[in-house]
């Protein structure tokens, strides 16, 4: 049969508008080139334009794949005919192995004996063009005549990948190559232009989100900074109005509602460091109270929690000031609770810690007065257990330790007068160290001191709770060595004065346990 009567079998109806012939080498490169070539939309302004291949169309589809679209042929050989004489272009993917394969010459040879009068696009993929294109691509036809195919080099130091494209596009339309690539230049910077639109205005948009996300990140910046600023006031000239009138119904209101603020917090995690370090000075002040009112495990619970929070605060930046200081008070906390329990071996490793973490807090901040005031406390209550225990000896030199480091806090602030109150204090502990060595003259010097300043105090502020229940204990004290030292009605009187003052402590605030202790003690006799 020849290929006319083929033709006429077939019709002349053309469905594809190429053929692709292709070695199967080089068939990963043809389905890439396949997708592209189905996928490239004309330029706007071309399509419908007149050329010598017709109108342009705005797709170029269907393009033929012989290994593709074959797959279940019954007839390779009448299917590719078929593909050939509907194809309005040959394309042909050059390279060595398509020179040397014997279906592409054959596929080139059928296409040129159905339609002679039809291009060939040569496309050179690899190799030079005399060891890359089929010998039928560049003979003669079956009437002798030699046919320059239109080529497309993709190789990288010719045409280029995108240049062979957009040749093999004009062979395809017949438009002009210049024309196509004008118009493909003009459509890829409006869709620059495009794309830069869109990202100018998503990011305008990102921005006005950003504004209008930092705008209420500052405004609940702001109200948690006010929120906590009335905690602080809380925590401290509060507390302290509030203890100086010995009011321990409504310091635990006031710490509950300072707590309930972190309560409703949605993420404790989330918050900064100093609001935690607030948190956790909150739970010392809650456990100081229920400590005072004889709740001791709800005091424990409280300071356990704050030593878990202002430990982890301390290990993720250990040289912190702020960290170690309300670590201290964790550590402190704790002492305290089992110091008086009397459960003394675990009190002094906690105070021994409190001291070392003190220690530190004057070695980082030598001119702090507040940390030294803290080591002074520190020193203090490792003298307080060594007076307890009657020893060792150089846990008892604490208690004067304690002492010079509170003069020295007083020296280096002589108009803060807050210091009297600790100062005497350190005379108190100072004349018990010194009655467990046998030195009761001296130690009596030390609780004259000490009275002295407490009853100058309590001059200055006669309603203050804090300096009626130093006076108390400083005359009881006082009380307790004059009778050892033989002077039994002075020590009587002593005792009698203590005993008024802790009975209108107790009707100021009932609720307050130690109070209510130093009562049942003041009752029982002095011990001979």
């Amino acid at each position: 049969m020849t290929a006319e009567q083929d033709i006429e079998d077939i019709g002349e109806t053309r469905s594809y508008r190429a053929f692709l012939s292709y070695s199967h080498a080089d068939e990963r490169f043809a389905g890439k080139l396949h997708r592209w070539l189905e996928a490239y939309r004309i330029p706007a302004r071309l399509v419908g334009t007149t050329t010598r291949l017709g109108a342009v169309p705005r797709r170029l589809t269907p393009i033929f794949r012989d290994r593709a679209e074959l797959a279940a042929a019954s007839s390779l050989d009448q299917e590719v005919r078929q593909a050939l004489s509907r194809s309005d272009v040959l394309l042909v993917l050059c390279s060595p192995a398509a020179r040397n394969s014997r279906w592409v010459d054959a596929e080139i040879e059928l296409f040129r004996s159905l339609h002679p009068d039809r291009p060939v696009i040569a496309a050179l993929l690899e190799g030079e063009p005399e060891e890359s294109f089929p010998v039928s691509l560049v003979g003669p036809d079956a009437n002798g005549v030699l046919h320059e195919p239109i080529a497309a080099d993709f190789r990288a130091d010719h045409d280029g990948p995108k240049l062979a494209r957009l040749k093999i596009v004009a062979g395809l339309t017949g438009i002009a190559l210049d024309q196509i690539i004008q118009r493909d230049a003009q459509r890829q910077l409006r869709r620059v232009i495009a794309i830069t639109l869109l990202t100018v205005l998503l990011t305008l948009s990102m921005a006005l989100m950003l504004i209008f996300a930092l705008r209420a990140q500052m405004e609940a910046e702001h109200q948690r900074r006010q929120a906590e600023g009335l905690i602080e006031f809380m925590l401290t000239d509060l507390r302290q109005r509030l203890e100086g009138v010995g009011r321990l119904d409504v310091l635990q209101s006031v710490n509950e509602r300072a707590l309930d603020y972190y309560a409703d917090q949605p993420d404790l995690k989330e918050l900064p460091a100093d609001s935690l370090e607030r948190r956790a000075r909150i739970l010392h002040a809650m456990g100081e109270d229920d400590h005072k009112r004889g709740d001791y495990e709800g005091a424990v619970a409280k300071f356990a929690e704050a030593h878990r929070v202002t430990g982890t605060l301390l290990a993720a930046d250990p040289r912190d000031p702020s960290r170690i200081f309300a670590h201290a008070q964790s550590e402190f906390w704790l002492g305290y609770v089992d110091f008086r329990e009397k459960r003394y071996d675990k009190a002094l490793p906690r105070f021994i810690a409190y001291r070392a973490l003190a220690e530190h807090l004057v070695r980082l901040v030598p001119g702090n007065q507040a940390y030294w005031r803290e080591l002074g406390y520190a020193q203090g209550n490792i003298c307080t257990i060594a007076v307890e225990r009657k020893g060792p000896v150089d846990q008892l030199a604490e208690c004067g330790n304690a002492l010079k480091t509170m003069e020295k806090v007083a020296g280096m602030e002589p108009d803060d007068r807050s210091l009297d109150s600790d100062i005497a204090n350190r005379h108190a502990w100072m004349a018990d160290a010194l009655l467990v060595q046998g030195r009761d003259v001296e130690a009596l010097q030390e609780r004259t001191r000490q009275a002295a300043i407490v009853q100058r105090l309590v001059n200055q502020d006669p309603k203050n709770a804090t300096y009626q229940q130093d006076w108390m204990l400083a005359r009881y004290s006082n009380a307790e060595l004059l009778y050892s030292l033989g002077e039994k009605g002075r020590a009587e009187q002593l005792r009698e004065e203590a005993r008024q003052d802790v009975a209108r402590l107790i009707a100021s605030d009932p609720q307050n346990n130690d109070w209510r202790l130093w009562e049942t003690r003041l009752a029982a006799p002095f011990e001979n």
